[in-house]
C-alpha cells in the first residue's frame, strides 16, 4: 500500500519500488535486513534501456581467509566474520537519485512509521522467529529485538524496532538538513549511513569484537550502475543482474529449453518436467564451475548464453534417463574445466530431507508510463549479531562464499559473494513485458523459469502461473553453507499429481514430495503488461505472504 500511495501521488515505478523495498525490510525482518542486499533492475522509458544496480556488498579489505578457514570447519562461520558491506541503503538511494523523482524522506517514511509505531505480527513471522529463537538469543541486541520479553512474539502481538527507526530518522534528517539540490540531499542520507553515526557504530563493534569491517570500507562503498545480462527466448529478451548473482542460471536454462517443443509435451507432463529439471541441472553445474564476481573471475557469459552452446547442452539431456547427480560442467568456450587444468572439488552428499532457504523478499513494479522496477531483497538476521543501537544485522551474505581454493566463489578481500537473489525483467519488442522474482535461495531461478514458461508457452494468467505446481532440483551444492548436495534429488509441490511423481521417479529422479504450496518453494510475484491493450496484470504466490496490487 505504501508503494501504491506513491504511484497515486504521481511517483514512478522506481519511487514506488524503493518505498516498498524499505517498508518490506521492516515488515519482514526475519528474512531480509535493512542493511542487506538489494540487487535491482530498472527500465526507465525515457532512457529506453535496462540497467542493473549491483546491490551486493563485498568482503572487507581486512578479511583474513586463513582465519575463516580455521574458525569455519570448511565453510564460512556464522556470526560477525561472515559480514560483507551493507549494500541495500546505498542501492535504494542511488535508484532514487538516478531514476526516481521523490526524496529519501518520502520513500523512507512508511518504513520509519512501521519501525517506530510497530505492526501486528503475522503467522509466518511468528513461526520464523520461534524457530530461530535459539539463534537470536546468542547476541544481546538480537535477543532484545527479536525475542522481546524473553520469547518470540506470537501472531497478533505488536513488533517494534525502535533502534532501526532512529537510524532511518537520522538518514531522513540528514537529507532534510542538507543544503543544495536533490542529488546533494540524497547524498547526505547516504553519508549518514556510510560515513556518519551508523558507520561508526558498525566499525566500532567490529573493532571491539575482532571483526573485519572498518570505517574506510564503509566510507568507500558505492553501488555500481551497470548493464544487465540477457538472453533471448522466442521473441522475449529476459534480463537479470550480472554474474555476481545466479541469474545466469535462469538465462542458460531458457537457451537450453528453447530448442524443445515444450507445448507439445503438455504442461507439467513428466517429459516436460524432466527436460526442465535437467536443463536446470546443467545450468547449475555451470554455475558451480564458472560463475563468480566478474571483477575477480573470468566468466564466459556470452558463450554460456549463446544459441550454439544451448544446443550442445540440450543434446546432453536423455529422454529416457535422468543424470542422477550433478552433471559435469559444459564447455562454453570449447574447453572443459578439466581441460583448462582446474580441479573439480569433491562434494559431500547430504542425507535426509532437502533443506531450502526461507529468506528473501521480492518487489516488482510497473507504471502507466512504461517504467519498470524489479528487486530481490535479502539477508538473514539470525546468523549474525545486531549492531548495538542500530537495529541492523549487517549483511551476512558471506555465507554464500566458499573457502575452497580456486572455486569461483572463493572468499577474497574486496570480492563479492556469488549471490542467489536475482530479479528478472523481460522485454517484448523492446518494451517491458514482465517483471518477476521470488525468495528461496537456489529455488529462485527454478521457480522463476517455470512461472515464465507457464505464461509464455502455456498462455496462463499471471495468477494461474504462480499457483501451478512446480519442481525443484537439489542435485548440486547449495549456495548457503554448509552447501548440502543431494545427488539426483527432485522435490515437488504436494499438489503435483502422484502419477507425475512416479513417472519422474521411473526416469531416475530421486523424488521428494513437499506439502501443497510449500513456503520452501519460493513465492513468485510478477507483473505482466498486455502488449495489445497496455493493461497490467499482476500475480502473487500463495506459498507465502505475498500481495498483488493495482489501480
Amino acid at each position: 500500500m505504501a508503494a501504491m500511495r506513491v504511484l497515486d501521488r504521481g511517483g514512478n515505478a522506481v519511487d514506488a519500488g524503493v518505498t516498498a523495498a524499505m517498508a518490506l525490510a521492516v515488515l519482514q525482518p526475519d528474512i531480509v535486513s535493512f542493511a542487506g542486499v538489494a540487487p535491482t533492475l530498472v527500465y526507465l522509458r525515457r532512457e529506453d534501456r535496462v540497467v542493473s544496480l549491483a546491490g551486493l556488498g563485498y568482503w572487507p579489505a581486512a578479511t583474513d581467509v586463513e582465519r575463516l578457514r580455521a574458525e569455519g570447519d570448511g565453510t564460512v562461520p556464522e556470526g560477525l566474520l561472515r559480514t560483507v558491506l551493507p549494500a541495500a541503503p546505498a542501492t535504494h538511494i542511488e535508484a532514487l537519485r538516478r531514476f526516481g523523482t521523490i526524496s529519501f524522506e518520502e520513500a523512507a517514511t512508511p518504513a520509519l512509521e512501521l519501525a517506530r509505531e510497530g505492526f501486528v505480527v503475522y503467522p509466518l513471522l511468528a513461526a520464523n522467529l520461534a524457530a530461530r529463537g535459539t539463534a537470536y538469543a546468542r547476541w544481546p541486541d538480537s535477543k532484545r529485538i527479536f525475542l522481546p520479553k524473553g520469547r518470540a512474539p506470537a501472531a497478533g502481538d505488536v513488533f517494534y524496532q525502535a533502534d532501526l527507526a532512529r537510524v532511518i530518522a537520522g538518514m531522513i534528517e540528514s537529507e532534510r538538513a542538507s543544503p543544495g539540490d536533490r542529488d546533494r540531499k540524497l547524498h547526505a542520507a547516504h553519508e549518514y549511513f556510510y560515513r556518519g553515526p551508523v558507520a561508526h557504530a558498525i566499525a566500532d563493534y567490529h573493532s571491539r569484537n575482532n571483526g573485519f569491517v572498518t570505517l574506510e570500507d564503509l566510507a568507500g562503498f558505492e553501488v555500481p550502475v551497470e548493464r544487465s545480462i540477457s538472453a533471448r527466448y522466442r521473441g522475449y529478451d529476459v534480463h537479470t543482474c550480472d554474474v555476481w548473482c545466479q541469474g545466469i542460471t535462469l538465462l542458460e536454462a531458457l537457451k537450453i529449453l528453447e530448442g524443445f517443443d515444450l507445448r507439445a509435451s503438455g504442461h507439467n507432463a513428466p517429459d516436460y518436467l524432466h527436460r526442465v529439471a535437467e536443463a536446470l541441472n546443467l545450468s547449475f553445474a555451470d554455475r558451480e564451475a564458472y560463475v563468480g564476481d566478474p571483477a575477480f573471475v573470468r566468466v564466459p557469459t556470452s558463450a554460456m548464453l549463446s544459441g550454439s552452446y544451448g544446443a550442445r547442452q540440450r543434446a546432453r539431456i536423455s529422454a529416457q534417463r535422468a543424470f542422477g547427480h550433478m552433471p559435469e560442467p559444459g564447455d562454453p568456450e570449447g574447453a572443459s574445466v578439466a581441460a583448462r587444468g582446474a580441479a573439480r572439488p569433491a562434494y559431500a552428499r547430504a542425507r535426509g530431507t532437502t533443506g531450502m532457504s526461507l529468506d528473501t523478499i521480492y518487489c516488482g513494479v510497473m507504471d502507466h508510463e512504461g517504467n519498470a522496477y524489479s528487486a530481490t531483497l535479502s539477508d538473514n538476521t539470525q546468523d549474525t549479531p545486531v549492531i548495538p543501537g542500530t537495529g541492523l544485522a549487517v549483511s551476512s551474505r558471506g555465507s554464500q562464499s566458499r573457502l575452497t581454493p580456486g572455486h569461483p566463489a572463493e572468499v577474497k578481500p574486496g570480492k563479492r559473494p556469488r549471490l542467489t537473489p536475482s530479479p528478472a525483467l523481460a522485454l517484448r519488442e523492446g518494451r517491458p513485458y514482465m517483471v518477476f522474482g521470488t525468495p528461496g535461495g537456489d529455488v529462485q531461478s527454478q521457480a522463476m523459469l517455470q512461472v515464465f514458461l507457464n505464461i509464455v508457452e502455456f498462455g496462463m494468467s499471471v495468477q494461474q502461473a504462480v499457483e501451478a505446481p512446480r519442481v525443484y532440483s537439489a542435485s548440486f551444492p547449495d549456495s548457503f553453507a554448509p552447501h548440502d548436495y543431494y545427488p539426483g534429488r527432485l522435490a515437488m509441490d504436494g499438489h503435483m499429481p502422484v502419477e507425475v511423481a512416479q513417472a519422474l521417479a521411473n526416469l531416475g529422479h530421486d523424488v521428494e514430495r513437499w506439502p501443497p504450496f510449500p513456503a520452501a518453494g519460493g513465492a513468485v510475484c510478477a507483473v505482466v503488461r498486455d502488449p495489445a491493450s497496455g493493461r497490467l496484470h499482476a500475480g502473487a504466490d500463495p506459498r507465502r505472504e505475498a500481495y498483488a496490487l493495482a489501480w
